[in-house]
């Protein structure tokens, strides 16, 4: 009797220094490629307007004051709220430094209208004459 004897196959190797130094190539690649959406902390609905200016259209940027629906006041980029009193104080310092100071109100929808009338008598007394207001662009048919 004559008995085959079978060869054992070597297991295969897997090189996993490899597989990881790949792996950390295509996580690099995607983090690289991939566009982070941002998402400002204040919400605001914008009224329509069919004649609303594209952003980043001036050279020199306003200074942007945000009421919320329910009328706080925010100066700037920073999410401190600000009363009518500190906001005009805050103006002046600023039109003091810069006498070409343009201002921008961006206001919700549902803001009260008391409020952002108190804003630009705010910046009136400021001395800002430069005053607009953001809107957003309404589809055109």
């Amino acid at each position: 009797m004559n008995f085959l004897t079978r060869k054992r196959r070597t297991t295969p190797a897997v090189i996993i220094i490899a597989l990881i130094d790949v792996l950390i190539v295509l996580v690099i690649f995607l983090l690289v490629t991939t566009t982070f959406k941002q998402v400002p902390s204040l919400q605001l609905a914008l009224p329509a307007s069919r004649q609303a200016l594209k952003p980043g259209v001036n050279d020199n940027p306003p200074q942007i004051v945000t009421i919320s629906s329910n009328g706080v006041v925010f100066l700037g980029a920073n999410n401190m709220p600000y009363t009518i009193d500190q906001l005009q104080s805050q103006l002046t310092a600023l039109a003091q430094q810069n006498p070409k100071l343009k201002l921008a109100v961006r206001a919700d929808k549902d803001a009260p209208w008391g409020r952002m009338v108190a804003v630009m008598d705010a910046a009136k007394a400021a001395k800002i004459t430069d005053i607009s207001a953001y809107t957003k662009e309404t589809a055109r048919q």
